[in-house]
């Protein structure tokens, strides 16, 4: 039988610095839920306003995953690897912090805020050495479709950008009464969809914006869109092991 959580957005932890505003899905920072440590290997979402020119200044991390997804504006990165890059709208960056990297990202505007999503999971392999990826995609390709964008390493389909875990990413741009049926890619896998826009129902469950669910221990599910909407798909080991 499958299982289920529901995370609706006014339910998430949400901090604001002035400089940044933050909600977040899973507890991050001075946000703290026992019931919400993670999904399955899907550690961290955080849903960041940044205010013009400002950001995060240089930070490590380490054995983790991270996916940054920017929903508006430009982000501006930069890393001991020395990569220095700016990430667009329609772009994904997915960075392996491994055995430890430092990084900075900055909106890249100085007049207008960046919204991004900053994503991380628990890799599947520790300590290994440390790299980066950035792809864009034509948002025209996830029209009606769920656009890979997001895959295991070594099993990159089109342009999706590899990680070093068994989860794969999908993002879809909807028009109302738009139904798919979605297909879990790896046993023991569960999905957590986030939806970025609009209104969906997610087998018989109905999400807003910003809402969430997470469902497991199922092979198919139905996502049909109630208004047009964006959504994020995210498809997870269950297993931290």
């Amino acid at each position: 039988m499958a299982n289920s959580v529901f995370h609706k957005a006014s339910t998430r932890g949400h901090a604001n610095h002035g400089w940044l505003n933050a909600h977040h899905s899973f507890s991050f920072a001075n946000y703290y839920d026992p019931q919400r440590m993670h999904f399955g290997v899907l550690r961290v979402l955080n849903d960041d306003i940044v205010a013009p020119s400002m950001g995060f200044g240089t930070h490590p991390h380490d054995n983790m995953e991270i996916i940054t997804l920017p929903l508006k504006g430009a982000l501006r990165h930069r890393d001991n690897m020395g990569n220095e890059e700016v990430i667009y709208e329609n772009e994904v960056q997915v960075m392996s912090a491994g055995t430890g990297v430092t990084h900075s990202e900055f909106n890249a505007n100085a007049h207008d805020e960046v919204n991004l999503l900053q994503i991380w999971l628990y890799p599947k392999q520790r300590n290994v050495k440390p790299r980066y990826a950035q792809q864009s995609f034509k948002p025209e390709n996830r029209i009606n479709q769920l656009l890979t964008v997001v895959t295991p390493l070594g099993q990159e389909e089109g342009e999706a950008v590899g990680i070093h875990q068994d989860a794969w990413f999908s993002l879809g741009t909807l028009k109302a009464g738009f139904e798919k049926d979605y297909h879990v890619r790896l046993k023991g896998n569960g999905v957590y969809i986030f939806v970025i826009e609009g209104k969906i129902t997610v087998n018989g469950h109905p999400l807003s914006m910003r809402d969430a669910l997470g469902i497991w221990d199922i092979d198919n599910l139905n996502i049909q869109a109630e208004t047009d909407a964006e959504i994020l798909v995210m498809d997870v080991p269950m297993s931290l092991n």
